[in-house]
């Protein structure tokens, strides 16, 4: 599968670069979606998991790496995809989910989560030793980084089976999730910067007697002037971004480079930015987000054909869990209570998404979804509320079910994503 991921990077010129979309997200109508229409196209599907979603001690999905395998392989297979078309990675794996304690103490947590993922035939792999933990320097050296990065790359060396992992490495690495601050001052990765990343990362490598893995070293995450905050994006501009992009071409071409933090971008944006070299695009928040506005959606019609005694009250459901558990919103949403309400439902960085595998809201969805099914959504009634969905079903390109209407939203991100990453 590793092969797979490179072979796939490399097989045109710049002009002609070949990009891959990478799926961030644990929900199962998501990656159905991701995996639907992977099939469709025939094309690869990368799927990643990230150190807060999963890990040795089950994250908050409370799936560990080799439950999350079986879950996205069951969903895959659902779909109709060959199973070899699926690629595992795992993202930002590194000491995040400890980064209050000391350094040695979630460096030991982390090597522990990596090894978890590689043994469990995870073939890409995010070294992300970017953070400060408690006591440490902010921000950490590029030497620090890269030395713990070798020491989690050590690990998963061990590790893995016969199919060692590809890995992607970097400094410049953006909050997961989106900004939490003012994107005024934004900065494109100097080539500087990103020459001295890539070289402290090589001598880490060759000192520790890594260079068969260094060589599966397949891209290095950079800034390419891409990111979103609460309710705005900041859009890719290839212009500001050609000093680096020239620097790849001639000075690292044997990589790409890794953009996080891609939702939410016009459709052009993806085609330039595969054009340019930032090959691999992550995105989630833009998932979920599709995700909650179908949901959103489907409750406003609940509203208008099932009596109250038996409607989800969804968004009722949703809030009120947000509220009682405000842990995975409270500190990124400032502002009064009515602001705070209304980040929790509307924010590109779509924290909601941390709540659906609340059974509270897990069962509120399933009723939804049982209630509509049920008394079957007028045609006219769809028209205004999901129209995409609406033609689509109208036509029978795709089933009238909730289920359906729900990952077609969720496809309709993905499908430009598909169409920035086909080499021209």
């Amino acid at each position: 599968m590793s092969k797979l991921l490179q072979d796939h990077l490399k097989q045109g010129s710049d002009a002609a670069q070949a990009g891959i979309t990478s799926v961030c997200s644990a929900h199962p109508l998501v990656l159905r979606a991701a995996a639907e229409l992977a099939a469709e196209q025939e094309s690869l599907l990368l799927i990643e998991a990230t150190s807060n979603q999963v890990n040795q001690f089950g994250g908050y999905t409370g799936m560990k790496p080799a439950d999350f395998r079986i879950f996205a392989e069951e969903i895959v297979a659902k779909a109709g995809l060959d199973p070899s078309k699926l690629i595992l990675g795992g993202d930002h794996l590194g000491p995040n989910p400890w980064k209050n304690l000391p350094a040695a103490e979630a460096m030991e947590h982390a090597i522990a989560m990596v090894s978890a993922y590689a043994a469990a035939g995870f073939t890409k792999i995010h070294l992300d030793a970017s953070m400060s933990c408690a006591g440490d320097p902010v921000p950490l050296s590029d030497e620090e980084v890269a030395s713990r990065s070798v020491k989690l790359c050590t690990a998963a060396e061990a590790a893995a089976p016969a199919d060692k992992p590809v890995y992607v490495i970097g400094t410049e690495v953006p909050t997961p999730g989106g900004a939490t601050h003012s994107l005024d001052g934004l900065q494109i990765t100097p080539p500087a910067a990103a020459a001295h990343t890539l070289e402290v990362h090589r001598a880490a490598f060759a000192a520790k007697g890594l260079d068969d893995a260094w060589q599966r070293v397949i891209a290095m995450v950079v800034q390419p002037g891409v990111e979103f905050d609460h309710d705005s994006v900041v859009h890719y501009k290839r212009a500001k971004a050609e000093a680096l992009i020239l620097w790849r071409k001639q000075k690292a071409a044997s990589i790409v480079f890794e953009a996080h933090s891609t939702d939410y971008q016009f459709g052009s944006a993806y085609r330039e930015l595969v054009e340019d070299g930032f090959a691999i695009l992550k995105v989630g928040p833009a998932l979920t987000f599709a995700l909650r506005e179908a949901l959103d959606a489907l409750a406003a019609i609940e509203d208008l054909l099932v009596a109250a005694p038996t409607r989800s009250n969804l968004l009722k459901v949703i809030d009120e869990t947000m509220l009682a558990r405000p842990d995975s919103w409270r500190p990124y949403y400032a502002g009064d209570e009515a602001q705070q309400a209304l980040l929790r439902r509307f924010s590109y960085s779509d924290r909601v998404r941390y709540y659906w595998h609340y059974p509270e809201i897990s069962a509120a969805v399933k009723q939804l979804v049982a209630n509509l099914d049920a008394v079957k959504i007028p045609e006219s009634v769809l028209s205004l509320y999901l129209p995409a969905q609406y033609e689509r079903a109208r036509s029978g390109e795709i089933a009238g079910d909730a289920a359906s209407l729900i990952v077609d939203k969720v496809k309709d991100v993905l499908r430009v994503y598909a169409s920035g990453c086909q080499p021209r």
